[in-house]
């Protein structure tokens, strides 16, 4: 997967924007103003940090030794990082996915409102 795959698949998602609020190389993508991932773009090869739930982070890591490592510059409990061109198209979607879904699940009732009228 590339950055191009990678932003597509994020963006596509309900109530996501992307920014730049860190430096020109790091594209944050955040749904209601929550970030869920983090592209680094000068970075080779390809890294994404996505937030995880604690207890699958320390078994991602302990699965994928070397490919996935705790969070570069992150919360090492809640975040990942992914060398994404070493790891199948299928578990980066789903990661993504779970990513996205603990962020949402995190949001107050009312974004969580906003988002589900989002059209």
């Amino acid at each position: 997967m590339n950055v191009e795959e990678l932003r597509e698949l994020c963006i596509s998602k309900k109530g996501v924007t992307e920014e730049f609020p860190f430096d020109e190389s790091t594209l944050v993508f955040k749904v209601m103003g929550k970030m869920f991932a983090l592209v680094a773009l000068e970075r080779l090869p390809l890294q994404c940090n996505l937030k995880c739930d604690p207890e699958r982070a320390v078994e991602l890591r302990e699965q994928y030794d070397g490919v996935i490592i705790p969070g570069y510059h992150m919360s090492k409990t809640h975040w990942n990082t992914l060398f994404v061109e070493q790891l199948p198209p299928k578990l980066i979607i789903e990661l993504i996915d779970h990513s996205y879904d603990l962020v949402v699940a995190s949001l107050t009732k009312k974004l969580q409102q906003e988002l589900q009228n989002l059209g």
